[in-house]
């Protein structure tokens, strides 16, 4: 299917690696011209030379730390007529509600609700005019599931979800859709982090902890980046025009709520 995107110029944030990276690799496979942006400037480049090496075409690469306006200005000033915005950025570790300090919750909260909003507010208006946009943020399966350990990325992300479905509203009859990517149980280094953190935590192998993590999967395996990265690409496209201010849960089935 051609997905009528070919030409767009899309922003993926945190695409050094990881989910972001699968789905800079997905839209520039659709033609999209493509901007990477991290913090590690050798990750980036063995990100760009990836995906050239995939598609022949060689993505732009942005060094900036989204969690600060000069490094949001950085990436704008590459780019800054997106028609396509992917926000991502990493959340922080399991943790305690003790342990859980002023800094730590402002600190969740700039990576993972304000860096994605001031984003999005800063090429909204230009994606309105012209008729054309697609905003797709990835938050986490936690979103809907909430889960105390993660209590600082749920919070922050919540918050973000709630500002894009109120602003994808607003924006609809422009041609411009927001929607959040809802990941669970995704075989990136994240989950494997994830997965030494249960082992620890528990006492027991590496191995031991990854059956444990796969038992709430109803697919009986881990999701694939590229799986992910695949629905990304249809919420860009011409095709998924009439679909915004949507949760979209990629996590084999596992979500046992009906709404």
């Amino acid at each position: 299917m051609d997905f009528g995107i070919n030409g767009r110029r899309a922003i993926v944030c945190a695409s050094s690696r990881g989910l972001g990276k699968a789905c800079a690799l997905e839209l520039a496979r659709e033609g999209c011209t493509v901007f990477l942006n991290g913090r590690d400037e050798e990750r980036l480049t063995l990100a760009a030379d990836e995906i050239a090496r995939e598609t022949g075409v060689r993505p732009a690469t942005v060094v900036a730390d989204l969690d600060t306006e000069r490094g949001r200005q950085l990436l704008l000033a590459a780019c800054d007529e997106p028609d396509i915005l992917v926000t991502n950025n990493g959340g922080p570790a399991p943790g305690r509600i003790e342990d859980w300090d002023h800094a730590a919750w402002l600190g969740a909260i700039e990576a993972n609700m304000l860096s994605g909003i001031l984003l999005i507010q800063a090429v909204v208006g230009g994606m309105r005019k012209r008729k054309f946009g697609r905003i797709v943020n990835i938050t986490s399966a936690m979103v809907k599931s909430p889960q105390l350990p993660l209590g600082l990325s749920t919070a922050a992300r919540a918050g973000l979800t709630a500002f894009s479905k109120a602003l994808s509203r607003v924006v609809a009859r422009d041609n411009v859709t927001i929607n959040n990517l809802l990941p669970e149980r995704i075989e990136t280094d994240r989950l494997r982090y994830m997965i030494e953190q249960q082992a620890r935590r528990a006492g027991c192998s590496f191995e031991e902890a990854r059956h444990h993590m796969l038992k709430p999967v109803a697919a009986g395996r881990f999701g694939r980046p590229e799986e992910f990265a695949a629905a990304c690409a249809f919420l860009c496209s011409m095709q998924a025009s009439y679909i915004s201010g949507q949760n979209l849960q990629v996590d084999g089935g596992s979500y046992s709520g009906l709404m």
